[in-house]
């Protein structure tokens, strides 16, 4: 099953994807579920499946993608999480994982344009598995983790590099609007079997730039979960962008900046393709 979010018609709405259609589950379950993250709320994500027999049917082509969940209570991130990345950066071992936090509106959705803006051209890129929180809870141990994620999608955690690089707090350089992309859909942990296996790959216009397997995280997801609900309570349809391996563009020789007219790509094994050109922002 992948459920995604998208507007039709401008209204926005969300559904179940098969093959090239879209089920609008949004229209007909409106009433109790208005969007994903109130059916994910109510553990209801195969109830609403078996609705989509009697949904209307969209082609792919038809609709707007949005983040996968647009109205997130919070979304956490972990930096620094892939050795490969934190050698990249010069960066000291630490014993609890790096957490910060963007805003909704720094997302975009599948096949929409990440926004360069106007006040900086240091864009970068990076590939990683978001987690979408199912159940909520506090100080949830490791061994009953995954029993609180919903799904797993894919997410592209673009960074204003001189902005982050303006303080040690990373804040300004993660969420200008537009920056990050999430999507195309949510895939349930049923649907995967050996979540450490699948290979996370970024490229930028067809070219390779990080290349790395789940399995390789210093920080795994169950102390992912463990920690950050030690210090906030996860709520469903709460984002955890679980970090990104070494390769990033700010750290070449010389740095390789995302650009209007290229294209980033970010694919997870088994979780799909998230897609996005980059454009500057309207002046």
């Amino acid at each position: 099953m992948r459920f995604a979010s998208f507007t039709i018609d401008n209204a926005p709405t969300w559904g179940l994807v098969e093959g090239t259609d879209v089920a609008d589950l949004g229209a007909v379950l409106r009433d109790r579920f208005p969007d994903l993250k109130s059916a994910i709320a109510a553990d209801a994500l195969k109830e609403a499946a078996a609705a989509a027999s009697g949904a209307r049917r969209h082609p792919l082509s038809a609709i707007s993608f949005l983040p996968v969940i647009p109205n997130p209570d919070k979304i956490l991130c972990i930096g620094l999480n892939y050795e490969t990345h934190r050698k990249e950066t010069g960066r000291s071992e630490v014993e609890n994982p790096t957490v910060f936090g963007r805003f909704a509106n720094s997302q975009t959705g599948h096949l929409t344009n990440i926004i360069r803006p106007r006040v900086s051209t240091d864009l970068d890129f990076e590939g990683e598995l978001a987690i979408v929180i199912g159940k909520p809870g506090r100080y949830i141990p490791r061994s009953e983790a995954f029993k609180h994620i919903a799904g797993y999608a894919c997410y592209n955690e673009g960074s204003v590099r001189d902005f982050q690089r303006h303080t040690h707090q990373f804040t300004p350089g993660k969420n200008f609007p537009a920056t990050g992309a999430f999507g195309p859909w949510l895939v349930p942990p049923d649907e995967i079997d050996d979540l450490g296996s699948l290979r996370l790959q970024t490229r930028l216009n067809g070219e390779v730039v990080q290349d790395a397997t789940i399995s390789q995280m210093i920080f795994d997801i169950p102390r992912q979960i463990e920690y950050c609900s030690s210090f906030t309570r996860l709520e469903p349809g709460d984002v955890i962008a679980t970090g990104t391996p070494g390769g990033v563009g700010s750290r070449r020789t010389p740095p390789l900046w995302m650009k209007p007219g290229d294209v980033v790509e970010v694919e997870i094994d088994k979780i799909g393709l998230l897609r996005n050109g980059i454009a500057d922002e309207a002046v």
